[in-house]
């Protein structure tokens, strides 16, 4: 049974079909009416659209956010002009203005009709935490999108979710349990159960924990999931109601796919968001076999640009830096905010749907490789590279010099002479020069406190 076969929920005593809804849900719901029309627009329509919206929120930092508000006066932005063309003109928002802002960033006052703000920050995974403020709107926004690709993915809402995160609170080794998926279905949809776990659990404890839960779906990290398949895999065991595993947090490796099909016989799904503006790019359902995924910009909910190093926008198969646009933060607006991610940019897609095309979001800025003659690269690199080679269990390269980089490894044991040299050449001519490299061998690779994984680290003009 699909999304759109499940009925909605009714909140009326003695009305069950057509559904009467309450008022959040009823938002929700005319949100979801909305989005399944725009995603068919043309690139024109959608980007006329964004830029009506998106005047109302530069007009908004103008006028109430003291920070943002003295930039665009000294850069000569007129928030009654046409912002369209005025565009290139705004000056670009980087994470570490927005922490030297602090609360001059926030606005002054806001519209009352986008309900209470609540104050959250970011993980700071990457460095210090970026604290914001998000009004009830846009908490309604992000479930919305959040039901938007349960619907993109035809899931059976009948099914049980299993979720394996970290979480911002303290729960049971052995898990936690709730009666639904949670508030982006709960307002309109009855769903099956969901369990959740904790992602600092052993590896093994997580297999033994998913077997035991027997899920239909399954959440969390990217990095977490292989490892977890290839736990599956050396370990034994199997899920057969698993139908898709859905990832988010990190960048997936390219072979993540492969772990979860050979481990699951699963399909896998990508989503990209941050804490600070919420959903930016979904996979296309058409998109989740064998070959190359499409993720599609949300384009209701974020105005993104991916830009070259002259500033330029990219075009079909470049990759560049992601500066992103909210269009509904009217507490604390984040206007041409760089994200410090990397994004190739495709072809339009051939499902139909006028929304622009990720074909890689490549992650942080920190996670790109410099070489010495000033070039940088995404250094994606599959699992099967170094297993093939000797049982690697984990393996994280940290770039300290532009021809130096150190592997950590967790392995059971030290590499033979032949599998220290077998791995060293195959590193190089995968991340295409010559580095000196040097394995250090370590019990473990922590996660950082947010629960990500990088396998990859620069540790070059951070």
């Amino acid at each position: 049974m699909t999304p759109q076969e499940t009925r909605v929920k009714s909140n009326m005593p003695g009305i069950d079909w057509p559904a009467v809804v309450p008022t959040g849900s009823a938002a929700i719901a005319g949100f979801m009416l909305q989005l399944e029309h725009s995603q068919w627009w043309s690139p024109d329509r959608l980007a006329d659209a964004q830029f009506e919206q998106v005047k109302h929120v530069v007009a908004q930092a103008y006028a109430q956010s003291p920070f943002l508000g003295k930039r665009y006066r000294e850069a000569g932005i007129d928030p009654a002009g046409d912002i369209r063309a005025q565009w290139s003109d705004i000056p670009i928002l980087t994470r570490s203005m927005v922490q030297e802002a602090g609360g001059e960033l926030h606005c002054k006052s806001y519209p009352k009709h986008h309900g209470k703000v609540e104050k959250r920050s970011t993980s700071g995974s990457t460095g210090a935490p970026v604290t914001f403020y998000r009004t009830n709107l846009g908490a309604m926004f992000w479930l919305t999108f959040t039901l938007r690709e349960h619907y993109w993915q035809r899931r059976d809402f009948a099914g049980k979710l299993a979720a394996i995160r970290p979480f911002s609170y303290d729960i049971p080794d052995e898990g936690v349990y709730a009666k639904d998926w949670g508030p982006s279905t709960r307002s309109l949809h009855e769903t099956g159960p969901a369990c959740l776990l904790s992602i600092f659990q052993d590896v093994d404890v997580q297999r033994k924990w998913l077997i035991e839960q027997n899920p239909d779906y399954m959440l969390s990290t990217p990095s977490n999931i292989r490892a977890v398949a290839r736990c599956f895999m050396e370990q034994g065991g199997a899920l057969p109601r698993l139908k898709q595993v859905r990832s988010m947090g990190e960048c997936p490796p390219d072979d993540l796919r492969q772990w979860v099909r050979d481990a699951w016989g699963a399909t896998l799904a990508d989503m990209y968001s941050s804490e600070e503006v919420g959903y930016m790019a979904l996979q296309c359902p058409e998109h989740t076999g064998d070959g190359d995924p499409a993720f599609h910009v949300q384009s209701e909910n974020v105005l993104l640009e991916v830009l070259d190093d002259d500033g330029k926008p990219c075009g079909p198969g470049q990759i560049g830096r992601v500066v992103v646009t909210a269009l509904h933060n009217f507490a604390t607006p984040f206007i041409r905010y760089e994200i410090r991610d990397y994004a190739q940019v495709g072809e339009p897609c051939s499902c139909g749907r006028g929304l622009p095309v990720l074909t890689r979001v490549m992650g942080r800025q920190r996670n790109m490789l410099r070489l010495p003659d000033g070039t940088t690269h995404w250094p994606g690199f599959h699992a099967k590279l170094w297993t093939d080679i000797a049982p690697i269990r984990q393996l994280q390269l940290v770039q300290d010099a532009l021809d130096h980089i150190e592997a950590r490894m967790v392995i059971g044991r030290k590499l033979t002479d032949d599998e220290h040299t077998r791995f060293i050449a195959a590193l190089q001519k995968r991340l295409g020069f010559p580095h000196a490299i040097d394995v250090k061998y370590v019990d473990d690779i922590p996660r950082s406190k947010s629960g990500k994984f990088e396998d990859f680290m620069s540790l070059i003009d951070q």
